[in-house]
């Protein structure tokens, strides 16, 4: 988009929100760059240059705005509907594998070499893999030097720097401050609970969070998530240790309290909770589209915004959803939380009542068929499944091919159409999964007078691609269930 110069022109001019993340705007003349929202006087025209990255303004020599921060923009909506090379790449830089595992680790998860995904990234993003992570882990610093009273160097390490002069060299150089300098204009507050932040996660609005919270909340395995005083809370197994976030819908934010064991993790824990909440989708897009079906459009204008709830764990959620195949809800929960209690590593929560993550694959490989409570069929279908995801074979992370996940999935035994539609529309991301054999589809399909049988309902919904993930969630809100409302 950074392209279109005078569509970039325009919603720097009118200060549209809806595009932050989209692309940057660098000043020429005071050499700074911001959101297109930023609440400043729009520069002439003529001292406006486009970017499609925060990292590629701070290699062009630009420093970051105080007054709209950009840094603290939602993520780009097109990492989220894409599948291909530069899509995966970047929701793996979120993730956090640069830091961990370098530029050679992010190209062998996607099958590539290192000088095929840099070529990539510098022609479409104008940065590298390093200048990207680079630009994240300066957003992580600041975070960190803002919101918590840590010693500058425990900061430097939890962000991902190497030493503590790149940490400042970086600091300086991205937001025109020292670290000090960054702590003292942030807002005061009183001493915080050691190890826990206190952060807000930016969304583009509108967002409807009843589905969204609602499906969370309604499906919670006891003692790894749970609905407390108004928040969804959840532990999270990552990759340096663990730690447990609690997510509140708030006016214009997503209250997030985070309570981590090791805080090289706060970067990886914050792209977890976003795709979870599928915060950085685009919502104006989404509508816009299924209201040009005039059976969908009154459910859009009742309540825009709706979100796909997804997952911060694509392993977890594969096996829950095998445990889900045919059974209501709450048997569902059921098998999940014995499983839970006799599987997965126990964890302290002072605040509420987790107990446990989810056991991993691993785990779960080790356990006895004979002891799980489920016909014979599904035992098969649940064993193979943790048994491909334990030797590598399969593969649901950010990095996933979603063609070819589809399509080791439904090689397995018990498998269907449902189940890997499912599993493609909450745990792979995709935005156009589609779910025409659920029951609570063809119940609303029915009532909304849409077709009922699945071939026709798949032909109706070819025009609500790309968005029937989307379309599902407001079909699925027809239904006076559970998942369709907050808690009390």
């Amino acid at each position: 988009m950074h392209l279109d110069r005078e569509h970039c022109v325009r919603a720097v001019q009118s200060k549209d929100a809806r595009f932050d993340g989209w692309f940057f705007t660098a000043v020429l003349t005071t050499r700074i760059y911001c959101r297109p929202s930023c609440p400043v006087v729009p520069p002439k025209a003529e001292n406006m240059t486009f970017h499609p990255s925060a990292a590629a303004c701070q290699q062009a020599g630009f420093r970051a705005c105080k007054r709209c921060r950009p840094d603290t923009s939602p993520g780009s909506p097109e990492w989220n509907r894409r599948a291909d090379l530069v899509a995966r790449a970047m929701r793996l830089i979120a993730d956090g594998i640069v830091d961990r595992e370098g530029v050679p680790g992010l190209a062998a998860r996607l099958g590539y070499s290192t000088r095929q995904v840099e070529r990539q990234l510098l022609a479409e993003l104008g940065a590298g893999p390093l200048a990207l992570a680079r630009a994240q882990r300066a957003q992580t610093a600041r975070l960190l030097v803002e919101t918590s009273t840590l010693p500058m160097a425990e900061i430097a390490f939890a962000a991902g720097f190497s030493s503590i002069r790149a940490f400042n060299d970086t600091v300086r150089e991205v937001f025109a401050l020292s670290p000090s300098e960054l702590r003292a204009r942030a807002p005061r507050s009183g001493p915080g609970t050691p190890g826990v932040l206190t952060l807000r996660l930016p969304f583009r609005a509108p967002l409807h969070p009843s589905n969204l919270f609602g499906h969370l909340a309604a499906t919670a395995v006891p003692g790894v998530e749970e609905w407390r005083d108004g928040a969804y809370r959840r532990t999270l197994r990552l990759p340096y240790g663990h730690g447990i976030a609690a997510l509140a819908p708030r006016p214009g934010h997503i209250a997030c309290r985070l309570t981590l064991s090791d805080l090289r993790d706060l970067t990886v824990a914050i792209s977890r909770c976003r795709r979870l909440l599928d915060l950085d989708a685009d919502p104006v897009a989404v509508d816009e589209r299924l209201r040009t079906d005039p059976l969908l459009a009154p459910l859009v204008d009742r309540a825009p915004g709706r979100r796909v709830p997804r997952t911060v764990d694509e392993a977890e959620f594969a096996v829950r959803a095998v445990l889900g195949q045919q059974v209501s809800t709450a048997a569902a929960r059921t098998h999940a939380a014995r499983l839970v209690t006799a599987h997965g590593t126990p964890l302290d929560d002072p605040e509420g009542g987790l107990t446990h993550l989810f056991p991993d694959p691993g785990a779960l490989a080790a356990v006895d068929p004979g002891n799980l409570a489920m016909p014979r069929t599904r035992r098969t279908t649940f064993t193979t499944l943790v048994r491909r995801l334990a030797d590598g074979d399969l593969h649901l992370g950010v990095e996933a091919d979603w063609a070819e996940a589809r399509a080791r999935l439904l090689a397995l035994p018990g498998f269907g159409p449902w189940t890997v539609d499912v599993i493609a529309m909450r745990a792979l991301g995709d935005p156009d999964a589609f779910l025409p054999t659920d029951l609570g589809i063809r119940r609303a399909a029915k009532e909304l007078g849409l077709p009922s049988t699945p071939a026709a309902l798949t032909a109706r919904a070819a025009g609500w691609r790309p968005w029937r993930a989307y379309a599902v969630q407001y079909l699925w809100a027809t239904d006076d269930h559970p998942i369709n409302h907050l808690p009390a």
